[in-house]
């Protein structure tokens, strides 16, 4: 029980090292907080600090759930990764070394997704980019990625195997995603969510 204890604190402290802030202070001297979206993402990231600043911190966020996914595995502790890797997700979100104040979760789901199951974080990322060509929006895209990964597990459990510890968390991060990006869907409604320009 105290290893099992053990893990999901770690995982937790694991998600909430905030990779903006860190980036955005050593490297750049600016708190990201108080610029754009004042998120501490991947994506205010890219818009206040620019491109090398952004893929850093997405790179970092999804390592961090990538790693906590893997903890019971390293640590050889009978617990469903799955577990670690939301308490990792919790940790991204509502960081305790940044006032609770964190991202999105998008990324360090990925992090999650990327160590259980590979070729779905791949499916992920293709259609996130598919809808990012096409939208413009970032946060769309992260939206639409969360509901391609709920059809994929769902059409995969239906024409293969049921893994439902997945499907469960699968449909928990993208309802997740998605209640974190209600105010850009407002936006989005609005015709007011800034659309990148480098793609």
């Amino acid at each position: 029980m105290i290893q099992f204890i053990a893990i999901l604190v770690l995982a937790y402290l694991l998600g909430s090292i905030p990779s903006g802030l860190i980036v955005g202070k050593v490297f750049y001297k600016t708190d990201i907080r108080e610029h754009g979206s004042g998120n501490l993402g991947g994506t205010n990231t890219f818009r206040t600090l620019g491109v090398k600043a952004g893929l850093a911190v997405t790179l970092a966020d999804i390592l961090k759930g990538t790693l906590a996914t893997a903890l019971p595995a390293l640590l050889a502790v009978d617990m469903h990764p799955l577990l670690a890797g939301v308490f990792a997700v919790i940790g991204h979100t509502y960081p305790i070394f940044a006032g609770f104040r964190g991202g999105k979760a998008v990324a360090t789901s990925g992090g999650v997704i990327l160590c259980y199951e590979p070729l779905l974080f791949i499916t992920l990322v293709l259609a996130f980019f598919i809808s990012l060509y096409i939208s413009k929006y970032v946060s769309l895209s992260s939206m639409i990625a969360g509901v391609v990964g709920v059809l994929y597990v769902l059409i995969d459990g239906i024409f293969h195997k049921w893994d439902f510890p997945l499907f469960i968390v699968i449909i928990l991060m993208a309802s997740f995603v998605i209640y974190r990006h209600r105010t850009n869907i407002k936006r989005i409604l609005n015709k007011t969510e800034p659309k990148i320009k480098w793609l």
